[in-house]
């Protein structure tokens, strides 16, 4: 087969893949649940392992499985791992009852519905990136059209759609589902939608360790902070959207029997959001990265803070270095709330008014999931030889991101 064929074929396959027809065909899986364990050290040397969010598995788009069982069955049956994750992934992409996810996902401010995603593939040394992606509900399947097809690793915006145009895909005008505008319209009567900070508010709270506290000026930015979040908080507490949906994301990793791994992240980004903000979610080494001889670490929350630290990438580091998933993702949310000074990202006890989740395995089969609170979504989905389930998210800090 010619270049221009394989193109040719690749695209026609990723689209395919893209319809929920393809996905409704999928046959049962053979993963049940079982009950969650206690937070420990986690051991399964059995591989294959699968480690993700608790959309991998509470999302099933009215299909027999969700995302965490299609992916664990497809490499139980030979599929290359990083396929199987992706048709996983799919799942809850084209649910639109999961609303911070692909097809129906909250919007930006501007109440249109922009996509993110990359993945990695350990053993090729592939990856790929879409970011502010408009009008195609899986950008899981452009993101890996970018790993396989083009020599780059993260194509955004118009130029992303255009990409994705050209290879077949579906683009729609809307992505919205009746439920998201109507939220996105709740929201637009909550808020004030300016959601520029001032800059010189800004350096004066960073200089505070050196002049002082200035009550008022903390007092005027508490102002600030709260007009800008408490339309949402708002409709968390009046439960119009779940707090995890508010975020958005799914990350799912997996390490084969033969001890391949790969990694697959993908959202519709922080809710009502400014148009073209991207998260850490596309960007490799920080909502995502593997190595394949060493692990994985995907994320959930707040993506400027692991964009800031680079947290995906500093995990792996860390348990490159000799450490096991829990002691590296426990180490890297250490150092995100060390770099959290500013008083609108901190609560009343002067910690991260903000979670971060971290979804980790390494190669012999290690896994942990970890956050910086373990209340509000405090779970994560394993999958392995013992089936699918929920176990708890280990949390650093104790109580909650309001106080």
């Amino acid at each position: 087969m010619d270049r221009r064929d394989f193109v040719k074929a690749t695209a026609t396959g990723v689209a395919a893949a893209a319809t929920p027809a393809v996905l409704a065909s999928e046959l049962p899986a053979a993963a049940s649940a079982l009950p969650a364990r206690a937070p420990a050290v986690h051991v399964s040397r059995a591989g294959p392992l699968l480690v993700a969010d608790v959309s991998s598995i509470r999302h099933k788009n009215g299909g027999p499985e969700s995302a965490i069982e299609r992916a664990y069955r497809g490499i139980t049956g030979g599929e290359d791992v990083l396929d199987a994750i992706v048709a996983g992934v799919n799942i809850p992409e084209l649910d639109p009852e999961e609303s911070g996810i692909g097809y129906g996902g909250l919007p930006n401010a501007d109440g249109v519905v922009q996509l993110d995603s990359c993945l990695m593939h350990g053993p090729r040394k592939w990856a790929g990136g879409v970011a502010a992606l408009e009008g195609v509900r899986t950008p899981s399947l452009v993101a890996k059209a970018v790993a396989e097809l083009t020599d780059h690793h993260l194509i955004v915006g118009e130029g992303a759609r255009e990409f994705a145009r050209a290879l077949g895909f579906d683009i729609e005008d809307d992505l919205n589902t009746e439920h998201s505008r109507a939220m996105w319209l709740e929201w637009r009567r909550r808020v004030d939608p300016s959601h520029w900070l001032d800059p010189d508010e800004r350096i004066r709270d960073t200089r505070r360790g050196d002049t002082g506290r200035d009550p008022d000026h903390e007092a005027r930015l508490q102002r600030f902070h709260d007009a800008s979040q408490a339309a949402d908080l708002s409709m968390v507490d009046d439960g119009l959207i779940d707090s995890e949906s508010y975020w958005g994301t799914t990350s799912l990793e997996a390490l084969s029997q033969d001890g391949d791994i790969c990694g697959v992240t993908t959202t519709s980004g922080l809710s009502w959001k400014i148009p073209g903000r991207a998260g850490d979610s596309p960007i490799l080494g920080a909502g995502q990265y593997v190595d394949n001889d060493v692990g994985a670490a995907g994320s959930t929350g707040r993506g400027e803070a692991n964009l800031f630290s680079c947290a995906s990438f500093l995990i792996v580091e860390f348990m490159r270095q000799g450490m096991a998933p829990k002691d590296a993702g426990m180490r890297t949310l250490g150092r995100i709330k060390d770099n959290t000074i500013e008083s609108r990202l901190l609560n009343e006890r002067g910690l991260p008014n903000f979670n971060v989740r971290f979804f980790i395995l390494n190669k012999a089969g290690d896994y942990a999931g970890v956050a910086m609170y373990g209340t509000g979504e405090g779970a994560f989905a394993v999958c392995d030889e013992n089936g699918a389930r929920e176990e708890p998210l280990e949390g650093l800090l104790k109580g909650s991101t309001r106080g």
